[in-house]
């Protein structure tokens, strides 16, 4: 069975860490965030009260 030399490893190393790196730059800003509202917090999140009887 062949092996791989430790250049090829070095590069593979590499070429997944950079596209990681810039997989995750790519992500971090294009993603596009929706501002919450005042109204939509409120339809969104009721308001529920909790009696604790101990």
């Amino acid at each position: 069975m062949p092996q791989m030399a430790p250049m090829s490893w070095l590069f593979l190393f590499s070429m997944f860490s950079s596209a990681l790196i810039l997989f995750s730059i790519i992500n971090y800003f294009f993603t596009i965030y929706q501002p919450i509202t005042s109204t939509q917090e409120e339809n969104s999140l009721p308001q529920v009260s909790l009696n604790w009887k101990w």
